[in-house]
């Protein structure tokens, strides 16, 4: 076999935030030799940010940051370090259901709904209270999850038709062992009292606080993240596009005719795309079981204030069928800087009614911005040709939109590679197909690496990342990836960015590269201490 042309001990295929958390740990540990590529020229992957030629921003789908780990936050935090570099929000949420704003989490609001919905909520609840108490066996799938946990009423109202619309996969085709902190379950005391008082339930869930950077977009984050690496270790660009991955050889060749040998592979494209690049029949087999849906991203620039009836709200959900959209993302409250300046001229495209302006001349704003998110699957297709229309007619019927908005930006735009459904066949093809590759030193990891949407945010899939380099250098365990209640129901703070050994150094003042370590705020970091132990090797205390 020819000699490769670059060789390295662990490449990392991919820089959204799974690809850039390993090399951003391998980094730190400056152990093994290592490498990032992708073939994009701006890194983020799924977390990138575009921009229109008006002048509007649009993240790919809903990203906000809230993070579980105290690494993930320390890594955030020396990329965009200034406080003006962020806007922390409150989250304001809301379901559209039956003409009228229920608060977020719509199962624990029933309070606000029509009496006679009151009623078949609270019916429904009772029953599975009552069913809940004799039920010796476990739900068989996410509809059985839902029945049993909230009743027929919130199912038939809210959880089927909206998670249909999210995942254009209907609820029984779903396993249930994903949910963890994803799906509020309601107290049912709680909301009786609620009816009764006409009281609605304060913010639950991770993401009640979060923040989201002034300028650029959640794309910003991971851009800034990357320029933190060396360059001379990464290679992103068309040039940087996968050809082939050959697993017997460990080597990966590029559609520029380039070849890196490795030692140890992360990758972070999806695992179906993966094993199509290796040519492995038998796990090109196993891959099919794993099903997923496109996103479509639709953007409205608006000219105007910024109606009442909007308001602070963050993000939105619609489970009817008078709109395509599942989410709806008020974009222009999330940063001032997410919009044009409204001193920027720009000229009215159409209104909302579909009509052409009676003035066609370029005008000053302000200017806001709506964000939409549309699944689509096998099960659930969609008109493409025509769906920016149907969008903006599903605002006007949600009274998002009034038919006469000057409508002076639209964007549209689809991602293959949407949401790992956590299909009932899920877990059978991932517990064969993760151990094989890793026979093969390939660690495939992230979103659709690993396929698990349940560690699947932000900082998780920077997490996978991380942990997966620990493993190769430590042997440390993958918790994001196997446990993923665990590491969702604490604050991880065993890692960070300045690791035990190093934190002592700074104590004494020893200087590394002629300049002063920073301390760690919290201290020494004991799990790799004990991971050190545990597997009895020596650990690689790299520089921060």
């Amino acid at each position: 076999m020819t000699k490769p042309d670059i060789s390295v001990d662990v490449l990392i295929i991919g820089a959204g935030p799974t690809g850039l958390g390993a090399a951003k740990r391998l980094n730190q540990l400056d152990g093994p030799s290592w490498m990032i590529i992708d073939s994009n020229e701006t890194p983020g992957g799924l977390a990138s940010t575009d921009t229109t030629p008006e002048g509007f921003l649009y993240d790919v789908g809903g990203h906000v940051i809230f993070s579980h780990f105290k690494y993930f936050d320390d890594c955030i935090d020396e990329a965009l370090p200034n406080e003006d570099d962020w806007y922390t929000h409150q989250r304001i949420s809301y379901v559209r259901c039956k003409n009228l704003w229920v608060p977020y989490p719509f199962q624990n609001n029933i309070s606000m709904l029509p009496k006679q919905e009151q009623v078949d909520c609270m019916d429904g609840m009772i029953d599975a209270a009552l069913e809940a108490r004799v039920a010796n066996t476990k739900p068989k799938n996410f509809d059985e999850w839902i029945v049993r946990m909230m009743g027929t009423g919130i199912a038939d109202l809210f959880m089927r038709p909206y998670n249909f619309k999210v995942w254009a996969v209907p609820t029984t085709k779903m396993q249930c062992q994903w949910l963890g902190e994803r799906v509020a379950a309601p107290d049912l005391k709680t909301v009786t009292k609620n009816v009764i008082l006409q009281k609605t339930a304060g913010n639950w869930g991770p993401n009640a606080t979060f923040r989201f950077p002034a300028h650029g977009g959640t794309g910003a984050i991971w851009i800034a993240v990357a320029k933190t690496l060396p360059k001379e270790h990464t290679e992103f660009g068309s040039h940087a596009t996968v050809a082939t991955v050959d697993a017997d050889n460990k080597v990966v060749a590029l559609e520029n005719g380039k070849t890196i040998g490795y030692e140890k592979l992360i990758s972070t494209m999806g695992i179906d795309s993966l094993v199509e690049k290796m040519g492995d029949k038998s796990l090109i087999s196993l891959s099919k079981d794993l099903f997923y849906s496109s996103t479509h991203v639709i953007g409205i620039g608006v000219r105007g204030q910024r109606p009442e009836r909007i308001g602070d709200k963050c993000w939105l959900y619609f489970p009817d069928m008078d709109c395509p959209f599942y989410r709806a993302t008020i974009f222009s409250n999330y940063s001032p800087n997410n919009q044009p300046q409204a001193s920027t001229k720009l000229p009215t495209m159409q209104l909302a009614s579909g009509e052409k302006p009676s003035n066609s001349s370029s005008q000053e704003g302000p200017y806001w911005s709506i964000m939409l998110e549309v699944s689509e699957s096998s099960m659930k297709p969609v008109d493409n040709a025509n769906l920016l229309a149907d969008c903006i007619k599903g605002l006007i019927a949600t009274d998002m939109l009034k038919a006469t908005d000057e409508i002076v930006s639209t964007y549209h735009r689809r991602f293959d590679h949407g949401y790992p459904t956590p299909t009932l066949e899920r877990e059978g093809a991932l517990k064969q197909l993760l151990p094989k590759l890793l026979e093969k030193d390939i660690y495939s990891r992230g979103r659709f690496g690993s396929w698990r949407y349940e560690v699947g945010n932000q900082d998780h899939s920077f997490m996978l990342g991380v942990e997966a380099a620990d493993h190769i250098v430590n042997g440390a365990a993958e918790l994001t990836l196997n446990y993923p209640d665990f590491v969702n129901g604490r604050v991880n703070h065993e890692r960070r960015l300045v690791d035990g050994a190093q934190f002592f150094k700074s104590r004494k003042g020893i200087r590394d590269e002629g300049k002063p370590l920073k301390p760690a705020t919290n201290g020494v970091d004991m799990v790799n201490g004990s991971e050190k132990m545990v597997h009895g090797r020596k650990k690689s205390m790299g520089k921060a």
